[in-house]
């Protein structure tokens, strides 16, 4: 990275321009936790990412990639499990049951995994 400098009276200023500003508006559900847990566990990382300018994009990738991983991880526990519409059609109770659980293990896997790293 190269830094240019602009001579004002007797000193020389360095020619910077704020960061990005995060938005956070752009972001899903893992990219905001994301957010939340560099700025409050990774204070370094984020930071660094911050002036770097590489922190929107970051957040972009994990939200991203954990929406990706949320559907794929989905998919393959109602596959392993066994869970059919037949089953949702003859006890909705039990389905709901079912998609909860398998629905708050993958977010424990995607938390674990992308998040809280």
């Amino acid at each position: 990275m190269k830094i240019e400098y602009t001579k004002h009276g007797d000193y020389y200023l360095p020619n910077l321009s704020p960061p990005e500003k995060v938005n956070a508006f752009k972001l899903g559900k893992y990219g905001r936790m994301r957010l939340r847990f560099l700025q409050e566990n990774r204070k370094a990382e984020y930071t660094i990412l911050f002036i770097n300018n590489k922190l929107q994009k970051h957040l972009m990738e994990i939200d991203e990639t954990a929406n990706a991983r949320f559907e794929l991880l989905m998919k393959q526990f109602i596959e392993k499990e066994n869970i059919t519409e037949e089953l949702k059609a003859t006890n909705q109770m039990e389905w709901i049951g079912k998609m909860n659980n398998i629905k708050n293990c993958v977010e424990e896997i995607i938390l674990k995994e992308l998040i809280y790293v």
